[in-house]
């Protein structure tokens, strides 16, 4: 795509952005319980409109070449990425789950499955490349310093005698088994010669056997163009898919990719461009406009002492840094409204003071004469009304769009053909920076000026100034500082230490997307029937993308985005709770700190051990943030009651000072607690709950999932699947399998030698089924009990009571409606 082209998509976005923010306003309304399904439906078009936005926001900061346009893109797609969290916040609060089903609305926005899937932003990954290569380089030299030391049990050493006794008995145990073959084959040609002779065929002359050939041959070449032109027609219709075009696919696909990165490299170009501009404008403004500056501020504060003092018969009072100094002076404002301001400030404290006394005195009698059911009712019923919160993000979605509006719209490559910067621009912007440094220096020496002003003049000596109270609410109190237990340590040593012990861990690289899933699309009729859906794979990728990916992408977004530090994946073994945990390192770059109780057996004993190694790796964590700090067995750390086997262990020990260390986490902190179990039940409900902000249940996948899963798996082992392979046999066999059952088969499968053989003996479903029979699956027993487990949570009991109210007023209706008849 050219600049052009680029350009055209981000004006088509902003349209599309104007709609979105005109409807902003009349979503704050608050909506009563009865009309939760219409208010559903509005935030989830919202949501959708967002997160296309979000799309085309991605492409087009990855990809424009201009510095200046790529500064308000990247303000833009943090924002919208953060309104993203926002609605996704208030959809789980209106739906009282995780999960929602739009299949619906997807069907009135004519938009499809795939635009429901959440983009995560290139630049996670692109601009923090050098720091990610120096992190690895560290672990690698470290790892390295290890390998003598655990490398001490290798192989025994064998006797020469002994090795070549070894090699020739499996030598000749190798002679023997082709022997064995070849004089089988030999058997079976005899046997058949002798079956041959027995039968006394009678023989054909030439013209007979001739016929005979040609008729087998013709048949079974009509045979094949039959079938071809049926496949054609097929693939026509689009009932069957068609043939990749690989040579074809991988040119286009290479150009596209050369493209981009070209398009990348002439963007660092343009920003090292721009960032030595910057520099060089700065400096000239500051010689070449500064003393000017100086001298006009100088003048107008004068000026404003004059006038002051012809008013009031005395100096004024200069403002604080903190207010604004002199800028408070010269916004458009003349001595005496600056004067009536402050008096007004002075006499609007005073009537605060007493309004709030009196509204004390008239609470203590509301509370003695009213009663308290009335109270109950009324609060009762605002708790009811679904609402939205405000949003942080608007506003800066708002700044943004007007900036675009007022500088870049219809900004063609015929402005900007070499995509340089716009040095108008340039200078405007750093002329402001200017003169803000330029005005703290003036206001120091004017400070001083006006104490001898007063000397001279009132013969008054300077007056202590009164600094502005800042407004502190009661319970949002000052953060809790934590000690710091390692002061006189280096960061370097503290990485080294929890490398060599185990808590820190070089992920593997999986993408997000490689956790195969498809779409639920038969939750809005489920809703509808007023039964419970249970979430596709696809649902889990989304919310994982949302809750970690995004959040510790990007500081921008996390700092303004509602807060969530730790997250738990509930779900029976092989469902990819740990592949979810790699998939987030590996999107966001994050270090991968393991605290399991497994991981802390033997190490760092007794209290004082427990808070050192917590201490030190929220500590690490934080400062080579993002984090992600997985717990495997999560239940562990919160048992009922501790099993004789692993009461040495003592995984309790690790519950106090991880809540502690997870309190003080805060805004701008991109540290994620993520844990996975698959036996919740065995844990206390509140200490799990009060842990894990968000919990995402992961039930057994269905049919859809699994037809995608084994389509996928079986192609990313380099096999095509064709028509004798029946996936969806093994999508209906498979019922009640895992992910992870379903990748054991195929692999015990499609060895080396079978993926040889397809060529001759084409792949068929009855090869995967005995080796599915060897795997245990998941029972309807342990899936009903780990739902029974997740409707205990708090948000589960919240949702169940919503559907027993809503199966509540559909009988109240009925019962109505045939009293009616």
């Amino acid at each position: 795509m050219s600049e052009g082209a680029y350009q055209r998509l981000w004006d088509s976005s902003h349209v599309t952005l104007q709609e979105l923010l005109d409807q902003e306003q009349p979503l704050l309304e608050p909506v009563p319980p009865r009309e939760r399904q219409s208010f559903q439906y509005r935030l989830s078009s919202i949501y959708l409109y967002y997160l296309g936005l979000m799309r085309r926001f991605d492409t087009l900061y990855d990809q424009m070449v201009q510095p200046q346009k790529r500064r308000l893109l990247r303000r833009l797609l943090d924002s919208v990425a953060g309104r993203v969290l926002e609605l996704k916040d208030d959809l789980v609060r209106a739906d009282l789950s995780e999960y929602h089903c739009l299949e619906r609305v997807l069907q009135d926005l004519k938009l499809t499955p795939a635009d429901l899937e959440v983009p995560i932003p290139k630049y996670f990954l692109l601009e923090q490349s050098t720091i990610l290569k120096e992190r690895g380089l560290m672990l690698a030299e470290i790892l390295s310093r290890m390998e003598p030391v655990t490398s001490e049990g290798g192989f025994p050493e064998m006797h020469r005698t002994e090795a070549i006794i070894l090699l020739q008995r499996a030598e000749r145990a190798r002679q023997g088994r082709l022997r064995a073959t070849f004089m089988r084959e030999i058997r079976k040609e005899e046997e058949q010669d002798r079956k041959i002779r027995e039968d006394s065929w009678h023989r054909l002359n030439q013209d007979q056997a001739a016929i005979t050939i040609q008729k087998v041959w013709k048949g079974c070449l009509q045979r094949r163009r039959t079938q071809q032109d049926r496949r054609t027609e097929m693939e026509f219709i689009g009932m069957l898919p068609s043939p990749p075009n690989q040579a074809g696919n991988v040119g286009v696909v290479y150009q596209a990719g050369f493209g981009e990165d070209v398009r990348r490299i002439r963007q660092i170009e343009k920003e090292e461009e721009f960032q030595l501009a910057m520099v060089k404008t700065h400096d000239s403004l500051r010689e070449t406009e500064g003393p000017d500056m100086k001298e006009k501020l100088k003048e107008q504060i004068r000026q404003w002492f004059i006038e002051c003092h012809a008013l009031t018969g005395r100096f004024p009072d200069y403002p604080d840094e903190s207010v604004g100094g002199s800028d408070l002076i010269f916004a458009d404002k003349t001595p005496e409204q600056v004067k009536m301001e402050l008096e007004a400030q002075i006499q609007a404290s005073k009537k605060k003071d007493q309004e709030r006394n009196k509204e004390k005195e008239k609470e203590r009698n509301e509370r003695k004469q009213k009663k308290g059911k009335k109270e109950k009712t009324r609060k009762g019923e605002t708790d009811t009304m679904l609402k939205v919160w405000p949003s942080k993000f608007i506003p800066v979605i708002n700044a943004g769009h007007e900036e675009y509006i007022n500088l870049w719209r219809n900004q063609y490559e015929s402005i900007y053909p070499k995509q340089n910067f716009d040095p108008e621009m340039l200078r405007m912007e750093k002329r402001k920076e200017v003169e803000q440094e330029i005005r703290i220096q003036v206001d120091e020496l004017m400070r001083q000026e006006l104490k001898t002003l007063r000397l001279a003049v009132d013969r008054e000596e300077g007056r202590p100034l009164k600094q502005p109270k800042k407004k502190t609410g009661k319970k949002a109190g000052k953060k809790k500082k934590e000690k710091d237990l390692t002061p006189n340590r280096s960061v370097d040593s503290l990485f080294e230490e929890l490398v060599v012990f185990g808590f820190l861990r070089n992920s593997e690289t999986v993408a997000l997307k490689d956790y195969i899933g498809d779409c639920l699309y038969l939750g809005s009729v489920l809703n509808l029937a007023n039964k419970l859906p249970m979430p596709s794979l696809f649902d889990i990728r989304q919310n994982v993308a949302l809750y970690g990916v995004l959040r510790l992408g990007s500081p921008d977004i996390h700092s303004m985005a509602p807060l969530i530090r730790s997250i738990l994946l509930v779900g029976p073994s092989g469902m990819g709770k740990k592949m979810l945990v790699k998939a987030v390192c590996t999107e966001t770059g994050a270090n991968l700190f393991d605290l399991s109780p497994g991981n802390l057996q033997g190490k760092y004993p007794g209290k004082m051990g427990v808070q050192m190694i917590v201490h030190i790796v929220f500590k690490v964590a934080r400062l080579l943030q993002p984090s992600v700090i997985w717990i495997g067995n999560a239940e562990k750390n919160f048992y009922k009651r501790v099993p004789k086997e692993e009461k040495e262990m003592d995984p309790k020990r690790i519950k106090k000072d991880l809540t502690k260390a997870l309190r003080l986490l805060g805004p701008g902190d991109r540290v994620m607690l993520i844990g996975t179990t698959d036996q919740p039940h065995l844990a206390e409900m509140k200490g799990l709950c009060r842990t894990y902000e968000r919990i995402l249940y992961m039930p057994r996948p269905d049919y859809a999932c699994r037809y995608v899963l084994w389509r996928q798996m079986i192609e990313a082992q380099g096999v095509q699947v064709t028509q004798n392979l029946d996936i969806s046999a093994l999508a209906k066999v498979s019922d009640g399998y895992t992910p992870g059952h379903i990748l054991q088969a195929i692999h015990s499968v499609l060895t080396e030698r079978r993926v040889l053989q397809l060529s001759k003996r084409p792949l068929v479903a009855s090869e995967f089924l005995g080796h599915l029979a060897k795997l245990e699956p998941v029972y309807q027993e342990e899936e009903e009990s780990l739902k029974d487990w997740y409707f205990k949570t708090p948000l589960g009991k919240r949702r169940l009571k919503l559907i027993k109210d809503q199966d509540a007023e559909e009988a109240k209706l009925a019962k109505e409606k045939k009293k009616r008849k």
